[in-house]
């Protein structure tokens, strides 16, 4: 199933990778509001070549399917956050570049994929579609209508996946004795703030807004408060926060990261110390703003058990390494190859 997923992110624009925790504007948790609604930057692709990679050509729509894989918010929120795009187009830039590389190094070095492999896979990607009609939508579209085509992409993300794993994920194995001993070596990186992991619905003012903007704000929040009360999990609240929350965080349903005592508010400190997990806190007036909380979690200041957190240190190690292992072999890679952004 890992494999199926992988394959549709290295083919298609229309399926993406998970992408990470993002935030253009300051919440009103946190400081001063900014103005309500982020600037978007649409993703289209015209089949424009932006990079010549050895003599190939990687088009817009390589990058797209990339910045999708990075930010798959993109998709449901018809664009990226203009305080997020260049960074977001640079990595997917320097990704579609390392793919291509790797593909290359596979090719170079006579890796090839057994029939049946490219049949199951083949038969694995089929079934990410609900219909045959789904599926020839996209068989004529992303590939247009060449079975030749498709096989060739699907042996192309099989030789880039195969070749990342004896590089990259094999080499990058980290056992539980080498995670003890970084909990061990390293104390202090286990001491932790007391802090609080929660979700947001914010109702931000225009800049300069005049009376009856700040009458009409007002009660935008006294309705979202309602809503915001009724609502029984932190799906339902995160999905009413994608809807109606004017910060941020609505792309990420309202999600925040752990975040320490010493960062919050005082007003929305003060809420949450009343609070357990699952409620929803009443209205909380920042100068001319609103927020309502919902708190998921709470955690005191201490140090974590090992076993608390030895999964998640294991993955983190393991992550850690794989990233070194992918920058050196970014590295090579490049050293002799001739790369040309159109």
């Amino acid at each position: 199933m890992k494999r199926t997923f992988q394959i549709c992110g290295f083919l298609l624009l229309t399926l993406t990778a998970a992408g990470a925790q993002v935030a253009s504007h300051a919440p009103t948790v946190f400081s001063k509001p900014s103005a309500p609604g982020a600037t978007l930057v649409p993703l289209t692709a015209t089949g424009k070549p932006v990079v010549r990679v050895n003599g190939t050509v990687l088009t817009d729509a390589d990058l797209m399917r990339e910045e999708y894989s990075i930010f798959p918010y993109a998709r449901q929120h018809n664009g990226i956050p203009s305080e997020l795009e260049p960074d977001i187009r640079k990595g997917a830039m320097e990704m579609i570049i390392f793919e291509e590389l790797v593909y290359q190094e596979a090719l170079r070095e006579k890796k090839t994929v057994p029939a049946a492999e490219m049949r199951q896979a083949e038969t694995d990607f089929r079934k990410q579609f609900a219909t045959p009609a789904e599926f020839n939508r996209i068989f004529q579209s992303e590939f247009h209508s060449s079975q030749q085509l498709l096989q060739a992409k699907i042996r192309r993300s099989l030789l880039i996946e195969a070749f990342l794993k004896t590089d990259v994920e094999d080499k990058s194995a980290v056992s539980m004795a080498e995670a003890r001993a970084s909990f061990d070596n390293y104390p202090a990186k286990f001491l932790h703030p007391e802090s609080y992991t929660f979700q947001t619905i914010s109702i931000l003012p225009p800049d300069n807004a005049t009376a009856a903007q700040l009458k009409e704000g007002h009660s935008r929040a006294e309705q979202a408060l309602r809503q915001a009360k009724a609502t029984k999990s932190a799906e339902d609240f995160g999905l009413l926060a994608e809807k109606i929350s004017d910060d941020d965080y609505r792309v990420m349903m309202g999600q925040h990261k752990p975040v320490p005592v010493s960062e919050l508010a005082p007003q929305v400190r003060k809420a949450l110390a009343t609070m357990k997990a699952g409620d929803v806190s009443d209205l909380i007036q920042m100068e001319q703003a609103y927020s309502i909380v919902r708190l998921n979690e709470h955690t005191p200041a201490g140090k974590s058990r090992f076993d608390d957190v030895k999964v998640q240190l294991q993955k983190d190690l393991e992550k850690k390494k794989a990233n070194q292992l992918r920058s050196t072999l970014d590295k090579k890679l490049r050293q002799n190859a001739k790369i040309e952004v159109l």
